[in-house]
């Protein structure tokens, strides 16, 4: 599952592709919980076991894709 974040005043957003098996309601409440609460920082770890964080009051959406959603590759 890829999660892209958009941030303010920033013209790319950032991608991250989240480790095999992420539960996707589990990713949504934890994203809840620092946007709502008194985090000033969004922390995510994706498939590499790379942490980035977002500072929350930055946030200005994000796009959590589907669990079925996997990037095609291969060549025609």
């Amino acid at each position: 599952m890829d999660v892209r974040i958009g941030v303010s005043n920033t013209p790319k957003e950032i991608t991250l592709e989240m480790p095999e098996g992420t539960d996707h309601e589990t990713l949504q409440a934890e994203i809840d919980a620092a946007l709502t609460g008194e985090s000033a920082m969004l922390w995510l770890t994706d498939a590499k076991g790379r942490r980035v964080g977002v500072p929350t009051d930055k946030v200005a959406y994000i796009d959590l894709g589907s669990e079925e959603s996997a990037s095609p590759m291969g060549f025609n």
